[in-house]
């Protein structure tokens, strides 16, 4: 098989400009002359195996990082806008927005922060008429939105936050009394008692409390998360200032969501857990049970092992509700979840809903050819008493067929012949499959038939 060429010209460029190095002496210091790195650069020629290396040897980069991941998520977030009806009559090429994703990925989040701009104003001037008259009806992303894209673009991983959760667990063997002597020294006291709140810190008197109808996974997370915001503020604060966020409120659930990671990252520290991933071949049950975490924590928790230099298997993960709403989304892989609506009702991850307790497998093939596991169960939270209502949401996690031989849900499946694999897409605005029995809506790009004598599974034929 012949292999790939490798562009990455604005990734390049990246690392000279963080470097604060001219053109000249970049160039000097990777062995090539000027005019062939600013080719690179351009993306008139493909990154070298001499600048792959200096880039490792004169820098200590990565080189992992000059992957298209990113450019492929620009690409499919592109896709996804360009589905937006006001677009519908002359949307661009997928070569254009290949080439603008690559060449232009500050063009392409300009634009995408500009198109969800005008989304959120259109559904909130479409739900509330008076809003043309409120001061607040700015156009601009919801903070929800906002945070969601900043750890989506930050692959999932926060180096510095990472570090410091995994040197605090370090201290001792046991996170939990750890945590606890850390708060104490704060003069602060911990309880549990039977409540509805899973976590609430009276700061009048130094008193945090933690619901015992919550699981001691839930318990000691939600008790790291406390710490974090207490203990970890500088840290969070100093990430939260390098994001830039436009509204006081998208800063504030970054911070939770930083806090969020810091709890994860101290449970699981990343060395201890990459080894125990490895070790058990990936299984989430064993896994939670050394960990003291529960599945979901364990199944996110694999798809932030995106440490420059200690990468895990390139895990996604999803968290849907009963709906089909996509209420987590994360990918390593070049599978890439749709901003807006549900994801694909062919995928595993519906069906999870109706066998509680069980793993469901699923060998699947998006659009583009690419072949994946998934593995998807149901993770219902009860409400702790009699008639407490019940959150019901279901997991996705899964990583492209190569890594099969790492996952142990892989064994005794056949990955070996095409018809094992389950066609499923995106979004049906952008999916290519043309005879999709579950098809919701029309493709953007393809031209239909519609014929009045003639019905088949769709009420149209796509050409």
């Amino acid at each position: 098989m012949p292999q790939q060429k490798l562009y990455a010209g604005a990734k390049l460029r990246e690392t000279r400009t963080r470097l604060g190095l001219t053109q000249k002496d970049f160039a000097q210091k990777l062995g090539v002359s000027l005019p062939y790195l600013n080719q690179m650069e351009n993306n008139k020629r493909p990154v070298s195996t001499t600048v792959v290396l200096g880039l490792a040897q004169e820098f200590g980069f990565d080189v992992t990082e000059l992957t298209s991941a990113d450019s492929e998520r620009l690409v499919s977030d592109m896709r996804e806008a360009m589905a937006d009806p006001i677009f519908a009559d002359d949307p661009p090429p997928l070569a254009d927005l290949r080439l603008t994703a690559s060449n232009a990925p500050g063009l392409a989040r300009a634009f995408l922060a500009l198109h969800n701009a005008y989304r959120q104003t259109h559904e909130r001037l479409a739900s509330l008429d008076e809003a043309l008259g409120r001061e607040d009806a700015r156009p601009q992303a919801s903070p929800w939105d906002e945070v969601r894209d900043f750890f989506h673009y930050c692959d999932n991983y926060i180096d510095a936050v990472d570090r410091a959760a995994e040197h605090f667990a370090a201290q001792s063997q046991d996170i939990r009394q750890t945590a606890v002597r850390a708060l104490r020294d704060e003069g602060i006291t911990v309880h549990e008692l039977d409540r509805t709140e899973l976590r609430n810190f009276n700061r009048e008197t130094r008193t945090l409390t933690l619901s015992t109808r919550a699981s001691l996974g839930t318990r000691n997370f939600q008790l790291l998360l406390q710490l974090a915001l207490l203990k970890q503020g500088k840290l969070i604060d100093a990430t939260l200032d390098l994001a830039r966020f436009h509204s006081a409120e998208a800063r504030t659930i970054a911070k939770i969501g930083l806090a969020n990671y810091f709890a994860g990252a101290a449970l699981m520290p990343y060395t201890a857990f990459l080894a125990a991933a490895r070790e058990t071949r990936h299984d989430l049950e064993m896994l939670a049970r050394r960990f003291g975490a529960s599945i979901e924590q364990v199944a996110h928790r694999l798809s932030t092992l995106q440490r420059p230099g200690a990468k895990g298997v390139p895990f996604f993960f999803v968290r849907v509700d009963q709906a089909g709403t996509i209420t987590k989304r994360h990918s390593a892989t070049r599978l890439q979840f749709a901003r807006f609506g549900g994801a694909c009702p062919l995928w595993n991850v519906h069906s999870a809903f109706e066998t509680p307790g069980r793993f469901l497998r699923q060998l699947a093939e998006t659009p583009d050819g690419v072949r994946y596991i998934s593995i998807a169960r149901d993770v219902s939270k009860a409400g702790g008493q009699f008639g407490a209502p019940t959150r019901r949401f279901a997991i996705a996690l899964g990583c492209e067929v190569t890594h099969a031989g790492d996952i142990v849900y892989a064994d005794g499946l056949d990955v070996s012949e095409r018809q094992s694999f389950e066609p499923i897409g995106i979004s049906c605005r952008i999916c290519e499959r043309t005879n999709c029995h579950q098809r919701s809506v029309p493709p953007l790009e393809r031209r239909l038939t519609i014929n009045p004598d003639n019905r088949g599974v769709l009420p149209y034929e796509v050409g």
